[in-house]
């Protein structure tokens, strides 16, 4: 199981590593105006006619992304989408898209009209670079995420120290424009292979730049910072396999007194094991903390297993978990957890609100489907799909912030614990409800 995005953050390294996680669409999924009817527009595709053998690839894609829809989808009424009517519309378009960026393209249109953020169909190219997420490959080194005002676009969201991106002055805030003859994030990169990337700054002038692919190392999915006093601070890009062996390792040497920051800031969520183990690490075996519900209807509770790597049970220390709007699926449903039991104080920003259980499968053509297989709940009985955990504490961070290498949302975690220590209360108000 795994929770996408349906992220949507599209992690730029390695062919300019597209990675999607936790939400699904690889590529930005447009949201359902009318969730009752297909009435939005044909996408438009390239002139070009496709071979014969396209045309039968593109149909079997498409045939089984419509009816795992049909026929697995968490939720029986498709959120009140006529599935027939939308093949009848999108069906035509994807037989005669002329490449992969077209037949995707149509697929996400289609899957937009379930207005899931954990529905998504990823391009060939993109789910390879997935696939290849932690191993040496080539990269611009630039992470990027769907711009919701301009379709088919990508907002810069950071760029890697290093890297060929930042050597050009790419900045973050700035926009990678796509469209037809343009370069986008589904097409291959090859290491020493120039391309043209038509970048749109802050001041909305054109910054075409030829990039230079570079074979650079893996970024690491966890890292725990101890450069200050009392507090580690432990980073957790993305619920990968390992991540609870990796917590527990780094939690079982600490002393009672020092404080944990679990930072899941952009985090697009992962593997529902490793949230669990997550959990185990703080509390304890069999503590009943989600129910989740299938397409059918059965109700299954979901209790910590005590997995947190090598510790025989959960640590006492005070923990607070950094969250943002970028905080999705995993990264929301284990600070929720925390919270409603009382163990760790939540700060940062309200988080995405994208919290199904999705599974992924792979298409005929290499490319993958990412589909919401169940239902979420908190043992509060909270449904955060749409909503989000609100934090206890509010705390952002601007882009001027981070570009001045400031982090004030992390200053205001650290203050949280200290206030907690001291017998202050570590709520700027009352808690508010999930």
């Amino acid at each position: 199981m795994s929770f996408r995005r349906l992220v949507s953050r599209l992690t730029v390294s390695a062919a300019m590593g597209l990675v999607l996680v936790a939400a699904p669409s690889f590529a930005a999924t447009p949201a359902a105006e009318d969730a009752a009817a297909v009435t939005t527009p044909p996408v438009a595709l390239s002139p070009a006619r496709p071979s014969r053998d396209r045309a039968r690839m593109n149909q079997r894609v498409f045939d089984q992304v419509w009816s795992e829809v049909r026929t697995q989808y968490y939720d029986p009424r498709l959120h009140g989408v006529d599935w027939n009517a939308a093949r009848r519309t999108y069906r035509p378009q994807a037989i005669a898209a002329a490449d992969d960026r077209a037949l995707y393209l149509v697929l996400d249109k289609m899957l937009g009209l379930l207005d899931d953020d954990h529905a998504g169909a990823a391009p060939p190219a993109v789910a390879r670079r997935q696939d290849r997420l932690r191993e040496r490959r080539a990269a611009i080194g630039v992470t990027l995420r769907p711009d919701p005002d301009q379709p088919g676009d990508y907002t810069i969201e950071s760029v890697r120290r290093g890297s060929p991106a930042e050597a050009a002055g790419v900045l973050e805030g700035w926009r990678l424009h796509t469209g037809e003859g343009l370069w986008s994030p589904d097409q291959e990169v090859v290491a020493d292979r120039t391309i043209t990337v038509n970048f749109i700054d802050e001041e909305g002038r054109p910054r075409p730049l030829d990039l230079t692919p570079v074979v650079m190392e893996p970024q690491p999915a966890f890292v725990a910072d101890r450069s200050r006093p009392g507090v580690v601070v432990l980073r957790v890009d993305g619920f990968e396999a390992g991540l609870g062996r990796w917590m527990g390792q780094e939690l079982a040497d600490l002393t009672p007194d020092t404080d944990v920051i679990v930072d899941l800031r952009g985090n697009p969520g992962g593997r529902l094991l490793e949230a669990d183990a997550v959990l185990s690490c703080f509390l304890p075996r069999d503590q009943v903390w989600a129910t989740r519900t299938p397409r059918s209807g059965r109700e299954i509770v979901m209790r910590t297993g005590g997995g947190c790597g090598a510790l025989e049970g959960p640590v006492a220390n005070p923990v607070a978990v950094l969250v943002d709007s970028n905080s999705r699926s995993a990264a929301e449903l284990t600070p929720a957890a925390l919270q409603e039991a009382g163990r760790a104080v939540v700060v940062g920003e309200r988080t995405a609100g994208a919290v199904l259980i999705s599974q992924e499968t792979r298409l005929p053509d290499g490319g993958r489907l990412i589909l919401s297989r169940a239902d979420f709940i908190t043992s509060g009985g909270v449904r955060l799909e749409k909503r989000g955990v609100t934090p206890d504490r509010e705390a952002a961070v601007s882009r001027e912030d981070r570009r001045a290498g400031r982090d004030p949302a992390l200053q205001a975690a650290i203050s949280a614990l200290a206030d907690e220590q001291h017998g202050e209360t570590a709520l700027a108000e009352p808690v508010p409800a999930l």
